[in-house]
């Protein structure tokens, strides 16, 4: 083209874009911006979303930048645009300044984005808080699917069953539980809930699941040391003609893992590529090594580790300085989640925890006439531990 116009500087921006060349785009995007053409809505919205897929921030606010020079305060997919991409480069706060300048003329797609971009950043009070609002001001407007996973995701992180109930009563009242994308992340949060028969059920009414549904109940198997339901479940997939993806088989070692099948976690690994095309990297091999260090294979997993080929440091350092995870457990009150990781007693109200734990047992000493035990809190490590000690080494547990 002697002459490009800004529909064709656009379109092969777009093009760029979608075929994951979004640094190409940009490129574009600056050449525009030197030349004599002046770049519409559509060119703005596309150079945004180009960072929002590179995180690059900088270049976003330069955008923002041109996007206020040109005048364009009532475009809502810009400025939506511009929300989407502060939240995917971590400025939850500059989103929101931006969500604000929108006032009254917020559509459903501008309140996902600020719900989305709280939830991905940790933020999960703020996105709930944000969905009542858009319950409350836009009774014109029902949830889409991004909105609802994103609200779900974020009861999932906080481990609030009664919201993730809550959540999912809205979903059937919009007809969408059967929707793949929104069913994987009710299986996520069920999950993470310590509801896995809800999440297994929801799964269930999926009439036809991707390989991301699939891998989020993988995932909810491996959690719950399912390793059999997940190797099932993997089988079932495959026989559906899903290929499955580096992250499920993450999933599926961690079950076998779990569940002290390192024989089939194995068989997994040397099957990944040959026979499903998905090459191990550092995550497969570190979940290999847990697999024989939980079952006392020490010299395999030792000679496993050097023999692995990586291509950064870090990663070599990851494969060494595999640990387990403490164990934890949660509890839901007036819609508070209180966690309790095994070892640690840094948490509120301890003391009244430790109370109530020994008032449990001389309860529970006096109704079986069990040997008297005594509870106690030490430090292992620097790491506050609290432990029982009884009289006779069976009565002895470490909590």
């Amino acid at each position: 083209m002697p002459d490009p116009n800004v529909v064709s500087w656009t379109s092969l921006m777009a093009g760029y874009t979608a075929v994951g060349q979004p640094d190409k785009a940009l490129q574009l995007y600056a050449e525009i911006y030197r030349g004599a053409v002046v770049p519409n809505d559509f060119t703005l919205t596309t150079a945004v979303n180009a960072c929002s897929v590179l995180a690059e921030l900088e270049m976003g606010r330069s955008i923002h930048a041109h996007v206020e020079v040109l005048d364009l305060p009532d475009n809502l997919v810009v400025y939506s645009a511009l929300v989407d991409m502060y939240g995917k480069c971590n400025c939850v706060d500059e989103a929101r300044r931006v969500f604000n300048l929108m006032g009254c003329r917020k559509n459903v797609v501008s309140w996902t984005s600020m719900i989305s971009a709280y939830a991905q950043n940790a933020r999960a009070h703020e996105a709930l808080g944000l969905f009542k609002e858009f319950t409350e001001s836009s009774a014109q407007n029902s949830p889409n699917h991004f909105m609802l996973t994103s609200v779900i995701s974020a009861c999932a992180s906080l481990g609030t069953l009664s919201s993730g109930k809550a959540a999912h009563g809205a979903v059937i009242r919009l007809g969408s539980d059967t929707n793949d994308v929104v069913a994987s992340a009710l299986v996520d949060m069920y999950s993470k809930c310590g509801c896995f028969s809800y999440s297994n059920r929801v799964f269930r009414r999926v009439e036809n699941p991707s390989v991301i549904a699939y891998t989020s109940i993988i995932i909810g198997s491996a959690m719950y040391g399912l390793g059999k339901l997940a190797l099932e479940l993997l089988a079932e997939m495959v026989a559906r003609n899903l290929q499955p993806n580096d992250v499920t088989f993450v999933a599926i070692l961690h079950a076998c893992s779990h569940s002290g099948f390192v024989d089939e976690g194995l068989e997994c690994l040397n099957s990944m590529h040959w026979k499903h095309g998905v090459l191990p990297d550092t995550r497969h091999y570190t979940c290999v090594v847990d697999m024989m260090g939980r079952t006392g294979r020490i010299d395999e997993a030792y000679w496993l580790v050097k023999s692995v080929n990586v291509t950064r440091p870090e990663e070599r350092g990851l494969l060494w300085g595999v640990r387990k995870e403490p164990g934890c457990s949660w509890v839901e009150i007036s819609n508070t989640t209180h966690t309790f990781y095994a070892g640690n007693l840094n948490f509120p109200m301890s003391g009244e925890v430790v109370g109530l734990l020994r008032e449990m047992e001389a309860r529970m000493r006096e109704m079986k006439n069990e040997p008297e035990t005594t509870w106690e809190i030490h430090n292992c490590k620097g790491c506050p531990i609290l432990s029982s000690s009884g009289r006779s080494a069976e009565a002895t547990n470490t909590y």
